[in-house]
């Protein structure tokens, strides 16, 4: 993927949610090295803070926003600050996904309810605030929201509860998108991308190391193989849309 360049994208702002770990922190950094201003966006600010720091002598930048994506208000005044200090988003990377373990059937619904507000509502409100941004500076933008396969397709998973259909929302969400921002005739390109397994800490977070060890005995994809296909993504040319890309592990279902 060398020969791959993001030149239309140097210098100008993207937004990367989730970015203080796993695929959200490769992505970061490979539009940082590649001349992007990153806003990157997450709890623990104090990662983003030590990760730019690594990235200093690279062509871009990373910036870090502290911002908790179930808070709507946090979101929106996160958004201004980055538009105000840094200018026009031209990229939103919609990363940061959340699972919490429990069921539907008995469950917890103060479990579901951080899960919902990440998965499905703030991913809506950066893109609603991002186009925003876009139009306003008639810019040439894209959004990629980081879906799943799970997204597709519902696994034998357990306690996987409400995530595979905050996911399949976002499979529906993305093509709404798509189709408003035809109706407007903006010159913004949307994309779902849907990986399989990654070996991030993320299940491991979500439903417990147990599970998290009998995952690592098969194969899994990197965050960096993720990181590479936002950047084939967004180095299209101008008249080619993504509108979705699965990946997964060769020779596994997942």
């Amino acid at each position: 993927m060398s020969s791959l360049s993001l030149k239309k994208f140097v210098g100008q702002v993207a937004v990367v949610t989730g970015a203080s770990a796993g695929i959200g922190k490769a992505v970061a950094e490979l539009l940082v090295k590649n001349g992007v201003i990153v806003a990157g966006l997450a709890r623990r600010v104090d990662r983003l803070e030590d990760h730019s720091k690594q990235l200093i002598n690279e062509k871009g930048k990373l910036h870090a926003f502290q911002c908790d994506l179930t808070n709507q208000q946090e979101i929106l005044t996160t958004f201004k600050k980055i538009t105000t200090n840094h200018g026009p988003i031209s990229v939103l990377i919609n990363n940061a996904g959340l699972s919490i373990e429990t069921n539907i059937i008995g469950g917890d619904i103060e479990k579901w309810k951080p899960v919902l507000d990440t998965n499905i509502l703030a991913v809506a409100i950066c893109i609603r605030e991002a186009v925003a941004s876009m139009k306003q500076h008639n810019l040439k933008g894209h959004i990629i929201n980081v879906n799943s396969m799970a997204g597709h397709s519902v696994y034998d998973f357990p306690n996987a509860s409400v995530y595979p259909a905050t996911k399949h929302a976002i499979t529906a969400l993305t093509e709404t998108v798509r189709l408003e921002i035809n109706r407007e005739k903006l010159p913004i390109k949307i994309t779902s991308l849907s990986p399989g397994y990654v070996a991030t800490d993320f299940i491991e977070r979500a439903f417990g190391k147990a599970i998290d060890e009998r995952l690592k005995s098969r194969a899994g994809l990197e965050s960096k193989d993720i990181a590479e296909t936002v950047l084939y993504i967004l180095s299209t040319p101008d008249h080619v849309n993504v509108k979705e890309l699965t990946v997964c592990v060769q020779g596994e279902i997942f």
